[in-house]
């Protein structure tokens, strides 16, 4: 259309008008570059198509549901529920990880892990069995496939057990891995394992156990000092 009219105008072929026409248009372009950007980004998302709306996602340093995304910004709702306005072009920028596609039915679901360090005196078969027990006591978390360890490393004081599990529930992992490390704590407590992440040090003669007193016997004492006298044959 100004196309069109632009021949009509009063003055349209003076050299003024033509300069001011050309000015006007050089602001415009320049004040409406990142508007295009972000256009462009939200037509190159559209038909990427890494997420819809109400999928669980991170994008850059942001994570929630998606809540809407239009030609210009996708609109993200994190977990403590505040509202964040993401530029299509930050969004195209950034890498995207989206939790809920392997939640989705057919899938064999989200894996969530956590990782807990142990001491070399505890047996590893038994580790495995204790994490794999609080895992299948956490609601919301898959009984098939089943729960597994791994063992990621062997460090200087302890080994350090990783726990994956699989869920359906991708919008709800803060209360899933918080459900989790509760029945883990109660799993190795009632198991008489004691769990020393990152690092503890204890004399361990004199000092009472690190286990809840719930989980230890009424008549439970903490061990005293042990001296050994070595007397003088000369």
């Amino acid at each position: 259309m100004m196309v069109l009219i632009f021949p009509y105008l009063p003055g349209s072929g003076s050299p003024a008008f033509q300069g001011i026409s050309v000015f006007i248009g050089v602001l415009f372009s320049l004040g409406s570059s990142s508007a295009i950007a972000n256009m462009v980004a939200g037509m190159v998302i559209t038909y990427m198509r890494p997420f819809k709306i109400g999928d669980r996602v991170k994008i850059g340093e942001i994570t929630g549901d998606v809540m809407e995304k239009n030609m210009l910004v996708t609109r993200i709702r994190t977990v403590k529920n505040e509202d964040v306005t993401v530029p299509n072009s930050t969004v195209l920028l950034n890498s995207t990880t989206n939790y809920s596609t392997n939640a989705s039915t057919g899938n064999s679901g989200l894996i969530i892990h956590t990782t807990v360090t142990i001491g070399y005196d505890a047996p590893w078969k038994e580790v495995h069995k204790t994490l794999i027990d609080a895992a299948l006591l956490t609601d919301l978390i898959l009984k098939n496939p089943q729960p597994f360890v791994l063992q990621t490393s062997l460090d200087d004081f302890y080994v350090s057990y990783q726990l994956n599990a699989y869920t359906k529930e991708a919008n709800r992992q803060a209360m899933v891995y918080s459900d989790l490390h509760q029945n883990i704590q109660d799993c190795f407590n009632e198991a008489g394992i004691e769990i020393m992440s990152p690092h503890y040090r204890a004399q361990r003669e004199g000092n009472m156990t690190t286990i809840p007193g719930d989980y230890l016997e009424k008549n439970y004492e903490a061990p005293a000092f042990r001296i050994k006298e070595i007397k003088d044959k000369t």
